[in-house]
């Protein structure tokens, strides 16, 4: 029985297919190792990228704000200038607000941690007067003090090399990382003075090499994406300025120490989704707890109830409908994202998965439609 062409095309490329699926399988170290190399050599572009995209949200209303008054030649370099300045703007007072209270924070952590040493030292020499059973339990402990300072000596004289080492390394890798970020940097200027051209050239090749329908699913994919993480970009950084701010005024009111500091700290670890935020509340807890234990109890009680405004009120409005992404896959993306990625897979997961979360229920809701069922949806 003879096959037709269509059928012996479509067994060659199941063939070829299959063919380097088991060559990848053997080899995948050797996949993974050049795979690496790649991904090292594309590392600029892709920081370039990720800055272009950044930049890209600021930029974007900066021009149509520019246009909407006066149609101007110019718009596009003055508007990618204007987003420059704005962003190294915010990096640059946050800097010059935070660094100054460092200072001041270390410095008065030097004056208070002695006190708090002496304080809690005299509450165990209480309690050890109080409950003699816990001082004989403690004194039946027998430590062999030379053995442990020979040890402590031996892992000194073998991490020397290993200090050096990683020393040197992370000189290296700060030289690379900076020459990575002024590459990516110049590309993404490039990318947002050209992006119309670079969005056409990439549709052409996606109508010259596909499917027309196909080629549009991509397009209306790719700008769902767009849209998606722009929202999601803006609706972050608006939600943690608004957080930090609460907490400033709210800790300045009650007269609590480092309320410019835990705000700001609060304000920058609240962008990362729904965890980020009690992380500043630990490092706020033990800077209060070192002046006043009874006020970092207090800040406890305060961190709690600004958290449930911002977690009820604040984050469904300002990021919730930007996303369009129930709660439930919202945690689901972040335990995803942050064990795959860390931070970062945190901030990229949540409008990722609301992507795939709208084409999956547009991809649903059609299936129904075909079949004419209307209470399922």
């Amino acid at each position: 029985m003879g096959l037709d062409r269509d059928t012996v095309r479509k067994l060659r490329g199941l063939i070829i297919f299959t063919v380097v699926v088991a060559v990848l399988g053997v080899n995948y170290r050797r996949v993974l190792g050049v795979c690496g190399t790649i991904l090292g050599m594309l590392m600029p572009f892709l920081v370039g990228s990720a800055i272009a995209f950044i930049l890209n949200v600021p930029m974007r209303w900066l021009e149509r704000r520019m246009n909407r008054k006066k149609r101007c030649s110019g718009s596009r370099a003055v508007s990618l200038i204007l987003a420059i300045l704005l962003v190294f703007g915010i990096v640059v007072v946050v800097l010059v607000v935070v660094v100054p209270e460092l200072f001041r924070t270390f410095s008065g952590l030097q004056r208070s941690l002695p006190q708090f040493l002496a304080q809690t030292q005299d509450r165990l020499e209480q309690l050890f007067v109080q409950y003699p059973d816990i001082l004989a339990c403690v004194e039946r402990v027998q430590i062999d003090w030379e053995q442990l300072m020979q040890d402590m000596m031996a892992f000194i004289r073998s991490g020397a090399g290993s200090v050096l080492n990683t020393t040197f390394a992370a000189v290296q890798g700060i030289a690379s990382g900076v020459t990575s970020f002024g590459i990516g940097f110049i590309f993404a200027v490039y990318i947002l003075l050209q992006k119309e051209n670079l969005g056409r050239q990439c549709r052409k090749v996606l109508y010259a090499f596909l499917a027309p329908a196909a080629a549009e699913r991509i397009i209306r994919i790719s700008k769902l994406a767009e849209s998606t993480f722009s929202s999601f970009l803006t609706g972050q950084c608006v939600e943690a300025v608004i957080l930090g701010a609460m907490f400033f005024v709210t800790l300045t009111f009650l007269r609590m120490p480092y309320a410019l500091l835990i705000g700001v700290l609060i304000g920058f670890t609240a962008l990362i989704p729904m965890f980020g935020a009690f992380i500043g509340c630990a490092v706020g807890v033990f800077l209060i707890l070192m002046v006043n234990p009874v006020q970092a109890l207090v800040f406890i009680g305060v961190f709690l109830v600004l958290q449930q405004i911002e977690g009820n009120l604040i984050y469904p409005h300002v990021v919730g409908n930007s996303v369009g992404l129930p709660s439930i896959w919202v945690l689901v993306a972040v335990t995803l994202g942050g064990s795959m990625m860390g931070v970062l897979g945190m901030l990229v997961f949540i409008p990722l998965v609301s992507v795939l979360y709208a084409l999956l229920r547009e991809e649903v809701n059609r299936r129904l439609d075909e079949r004419k069922i209307r209470e399922a949806q």
